[in-house]
């Protein structure tokens, strides 16, 4: 298995402001006017877009929602936990992986409005993956609350908010 450091050169990787890092391989030419979309959208959108993502074991993808559903696709690498909270406060945890019999997936679904964050399940070293929102990704639509915030809304999930979000 090739090192996180392989992919993040060769895929030209950046910074994402949540966590990890990414690169964004396609946007759609094709935009979806704010007149036909939900009330929620500020503006004009891309049909879709996807990039590809990768967390290593020092980093984490913090709290975070968007406006659109995501998808997430496993690639290459160790199992990813996706942390998902509810606004009724209620809990989910889906692996990305490729061992089926293990309960793990290559794909998931995270919807939009939804609170969610990633990591490396425990001591392994990356993983790989691709995320892909339809209507398309606009940082209008995305919020990284801070922990106290999350902790005001969800009380019971208070230690793995403490850990999964930036301070």
């Amino acid at each position: 298995m090739k090192k996180a450091q392989y992919w993040i050169k060769h895929l030209s990787l950046n910074r994402h402001p949540e966590g990890g890092y990414y690169a964004e391989l396609f946007r759609s030419e094709a935009k979806i006017p704010k007149e036909v979309l939900p009330a929620h959208y500020t503006g004009d959108r891309s049909m879709a877009t996807h990039i590809y993502f990768l967390l290593d074991k020092e980093g984490f993808s913090a709290f975070h929602r968007l406006d659109s559903d995501e998808l997430w696709h496993f690639y290459q690498g160790n199992p990813l936990l996706l942390h998902l909270i509810f606004e009724d406060g209620s809990y989910e945890q889906i692996k990305l992986g490729p061992d089926f019999e293990a309960g793990e997936s290559f794909y998931a679904r995270v919807a939009g409005g939804v609170y969610f964050a990633a990591e490396v399940e425990k001591d392994q070293e990356y993983a790989l993956v691709g995320c892909t929102m339809a209507p398309g990704f606009d940082f209008e639509g995305f919020e990284l609350p801070k922990a106290d915030t999350l902790i005001g809304k969800f009380p019971q999930h208070e230690e793995l908010i403490e850990r999964l979000t930036r301070h």
